[in-house]
């Protein structure tokens, strides 16, 4: 009788055959200790929905401002009719002006002193002016001729001033342009000119006073005669006596 020979039995540990691993049967470690899927949340459409709450709220506290601005304004209006001061120039004269040329024609300088007189007014019966000391710059044609300043002073309601100052300009360098537009007017008998006022003003109303504010005066349209000998030259002609008022607002460096 022949004997029968049987295969043996695959071993226990299927991870090991003839010594080797054997990756096709997986271990405990890989069954059991496998990480289990989570779904995780998406942030994209919290964050959508914080940016829109954040807008919601931003334009509401704007709407809210410009509500509260409108209304405090409208009471103030009511209750003091605020007008802005006036100015206007009521006298200019010139005592020197004088522009002269190097030989060789390189370089131009110009001498003068000007008297310069300006009234103001303040049409208020409730509120009071507090000025600064001013800067008073004069030009001709946009060529500037001289500057000043007029000292602080308190603009009471219903109220005129009249401000001076001398406006002086020594050894001022002129580039042959300018020159030669100036002298051009002091030939024609006549000098164009500009006077610019610049200055910071706090209001008081009642019990309250306001922070100060910048504010720009210009007067243009002004014609002088041209002195002679000794004479003063005066202000002839104005297109338009009463000045422009302007508010000037500062944000970080630059003034609107």
């Amino acid at each position: 009788m022949t004997d029968r020979v049987f295969p043996s039995k695959p071993t226990s540990n299927p991870q090991t055959l003839n010594g080797n691993a054997n990756p096709s049967y997986p271990t405990k470690a890989q069954l059991y200790n496998r990480p289990i899927y989570r779904p995780q949340p998406k942030p994209s459409r919290n964050r959508r929905s914080c940016c829109c709450i954040c807008c919601l709220w931003t334009t509401l506290l704007i709407i809210a401002l410009i509500l509260l601005a409108a209304i405090a304004g409208a009471v103030i209006w009511v209750l003091y009719r605020p007008q802005h001061p006036t100015f206007s120039v009521t006298a200019v004269r010139i005592s020197q002006f004088n522009v002269t040329t190097s030989k060789d024609g390189s370089s131009s300088k110009l001498n003068s002193k000007l008297d310069v007189t300006i009234s103001t007014r303040n049409p208020n019966k409730k509120l009071v002016f507090f000025y600064d000391p001013t800067d008073v710059t004069m030009s001709s044609d946009s060529i500037y001729v001289g500057n000043g300043t007029f000292p602080a002073y308190t603009h009471d309601t219903k109220n005129t001033t009249v401000l001076r100052a001398t406006v002086t300009s020594t050894g001022e360098d002129l580039d042959s342009s300018s020159a030669s537009s100036l002298k051009s007017d002091l030939k024609e008998g006549g000098i164009p000119l500009a006077v610019q006022l610049d200055t910071k003003v706090k209001i008081k109303m009642g019990g309250l006073n306001t922070k100060k504010v910048m504010i720009r005066v210009t007067c243009d349209g002004l014609k002088t005669d041209v002195p002679k000998g000794k004479t003063l030259a005066t202000l002839t002609s104005s297109s338009d006596s009463t000045c422009k008022v302007k508010l000037r607002i500062k944000i970080w460096k630059w003034t609107f």
